[in-house]
């Protein structure tokens, strides 16, 4: 006979041969003992936990010979032919391969014929989800109304891709994955069957490779026993598929925890030149670092840890705290889906490994956050955990003062531990007499406020001098000394009325109440139009509607609105020029000419609006001719303040940007 792979050997033949879907088993066999057979069954889950065999040991009990029955008796001719794929009544179908409306078409003409020689024909549509949706649409009457020998079974992997009117048609099974000790056990029976030594921490691996699916975990199995040589070890799992096992990484762990670099990027060279890949390498150690978070949480169960707990390095466990595995293992997560995108994976992995070379350091928000208070605490004076204020009878000013330090010292006292104590703090100053230290803790550190330091530093015998223009002159005769009220200070003023400026010089700047009456045009003159300007240029126009000035506000308010360019332009101008129907004015920018010539007919537009009349607007590239600067040398020395000034604050930049 033939080599029969385990998967297919050990497929299950009857309902209680279900592994990990005792839910879904109950059912059909309650469903069937009670005759409630529904028209249409829809299994979901994942890859390899039983919706085909399922669907297959259903077909088996409607059909056998002496059923319908829950438990078939797979010896009849119904039950072989269902077993072999051979049966003209129970028809499997690839959804995927047969997902046209053509072969829907082709069922509903079949349906109309009724089985051969079975009670019921039944229809197994496998990854049903692959069906297009006009083939899901034609399928809808035919499974909500079918006939009475038709029994329609669909499964699928997928089950969000089922339209619900399909859904609504049928009745649902989840089928889960398998539990890992599960998994164990049936691998143990197959090694059993094919008379194969396998240790226990061999076949916890291939469960937990398997991800719960028994075709996984079978098929894994039969590549194992293929380079085993009847005898399955961890070992050799190990050294064929590329692993590093617990030994291993308990070693590069404990150099982690050592914070020995050197010797970590020494065994991760060793690794890779063995032949184990990177995403293995990383796969391995979060599983490591995830067993270790467990077992700090109080996790001992096996099954979740992988080997038994006592197996984990007891160095690894001592030197990190729950958040920093925490943090390791996020390390690593991370680093999984970075490498796909690094220019060097490896680089990636031993940065990730450095880190955990000094991961022993880290702090959480958590953690800081706990310090933070317990130091405001101690600073503050408070206990951190207050109680509930006691109602009781009213108490006398002083017994409540005595309380109050009763309270404050034994709050004092409650000093969370491992931080420092001031011995200031034991010793109130309040408690011998000075009632003054007592309003301040820290009355011997810190700053002295302005005053009191400016005081104290000047010696009296030798006063600062400061300069005379500086000083303010008060006369005797104005201070009243039997007066409580402040001296009066008397000012110097000149002729006129203004304070007189401190400097020598006077630089023509006062102090004045009111500005000085200046005429901001000429007296003598009575039309706006005929005003000349410093230049010798007319301001008005020659019709007198409005002034030059006024005509060039007008226009940039008007341009400012439909045109921000054209009117930061114009007001850059000089030299407006109004002739009868032309406005010509210069600019010396060469690029705010070329934004003007290209707005010509809209700023003529805006001018003919503010004259009344249409205009024209002609701009001129200035021509700007560089004055010559001369250079005039003072003889003048500077101030005494200002060379003050100069040498106080003179320096050099050391940085910056």
């Amino acid at each position: 006979m033939s080599y029969e792979v385990t998967a297919t050997r050990r497929r299950p033949q009857r309902f209680d041969d279900l592994v990990g879907q005792e839910f879904v088993a109950e059912t059909l066999k309650n469903s069937i003992k009670s005759g409630k057979i529904a028209h249409a069954y829809l299994f979901s889950g994942p890859r390899g936990c039983g919706k085909t065999s399922t669907a297959r040991i259903l077909a088996k009990a409607l059909n056998c010979q002496e059923g319908p029955t829950d438990t078939p008796c797979g010896k009849c001719s119904n039950c072989l032919e269902i077993t072999k794929g051979a049966s003209l009544d129970t028809i499997e179908i690839d959804g995927a391969s047969n997902n046209s409306i053509e072969n829907i078409r082709q069922i509903k003409d079949e349906v109309l014929f009724p089985p051969n020689n079975s009670r019921y024909k039944i229809y197994i549509i496998d990854e049903v989800h692959m069906l297009s949706n006009a083939a899901f649409n034609a399928l809808l009457k035919t499974i909500e109304e079918p006939p009475e020998y038709v029994i329609f079974i669909f499964a699928t992997t997928e089950l969000q891709k089922v339209p619900a009117t399909i859904k609504s048609r049928c009745q649902q099974y989840n089928f889960r994955l398998v539990a890992i000790d599960k998994v164990k056990q049936c691998l143990s029976e197959a090694a059993a069957e094919l008379n194969i030594q396998a240790d226990e921490e061999a076949l916890y691996w291939i469960a937990r490779e398997s991800t719960g699916s028994m075709r996984d975990a079978y098929t894994l199995f039969d590549q194992v026993v293929a380079f085993s040589d009847s005898h399955i070890t961890y070992e050799k799992i190990r050294d064929k598929l590329g692993l590093l096992g617990i030994d291993r990484m308990n070693m590069i762990f404990e150099s982690c925890a050592y914070g020995r670099t050197d010797e970590v990027i020494s065994s991760l060279d060793e690794f890779l030149q063995g032949g184990i890949s990177i995403e293995q390498l990383i796969s391995n150690c979060s599983d490591y670092l995830r067993s270790l978070m467990l077992i700090k949480n109080g996790i001992k169960k096996e099954s979740l840890l992988g080997n038994s707990p006592e197996r984990y390095s007891k160095v690894v466990l001592g030197a990190w705290n729950p958040i920093q595995i925490e943090r390791a293992l996020s390390i690593f997560l991370q680093l999984y889906r970075d490498i796909r995108y690094s220019i060097s994976p490896r680089y990636e992995l031993e940065l990730a490994f450095s880190r955990l070379c000094w991961i022993s350091q880290y702090v959480s928000n958590a953690e800081v956050k706990k310090a933070i208070d317990a130091a405001q605490a101690l600073l503050c004076g408070n206990s951190t955990q207050t109680s509930a204020p006691a109602v009781s009878a009213p108490v006398t000013p002083a017994a409540n003062t005595t309380a109050q330090t009763v309270q404050t010292n034994q709050e004092q006292q409650r000093i969370p531990n491992g931080l420092p104590r001031f011995s200031m703090l034991d010793n109130p100053p309040e408690e011998e007499g000075n009632q003054e230290e007592a309003q301040n803790p820290f009355h011997d550190g810190g700053p002295l406020p302005p005053e009191q330091s400016v005081a104290e530093t000047v010696e009296p015998e030798e006063p600062k001098k400061l300069d005379e223009r500086l000083i303010l002159h008060v006369g005797n005769e104005t201070v009243d000394s039997s007066a409580a009220s402040k001296p009066v200070y008397v000012v110097p003023v000149s002729e006129q009325g203004y304070s007189v400026n401190p400097d020598d010089e006077d630089d023509g700047w006062t102090n004045v109440d009111e500005p000085p009456e200046e005429p901001y045009y000429p007296e003598n003159y009575e039309n706006y139009d005929d005003f000349e300007d410093s230049d010798g240029e007319k301001a008005g126009t020659s019709n007198g509607n409005a002034g030059q000035n006024d005509a060039k506000l007008k226009l940039i308010e008007a341009l400012s609105v439909i045109d921000v360019f054209a009117a930061n332009a114009v007001e850059k101008t000089d030299g407006w020029m109004v002739k009868a129907s032309e406005v010509e004015t210069t600019i010396a920018s060469e690029y705010e000419k070329g934004i003007l010539d290209k707005r010509i007919q809209t700023i003529s537009e805006e001018l003919s609006k503010i004259y009344g009349k249409p205009m024209t607007f002609v701009v001129n590239l200035s021509q700007v001719v560089p004055e010559k600067k001369q250079q005039t040398q003072t003889s003048t020395e500077l101030p005494e303040q200002i060379k003050i000034l100069m040498n106080t604050f003179k320096g050099s930049i050391i940085a910056g940007k």
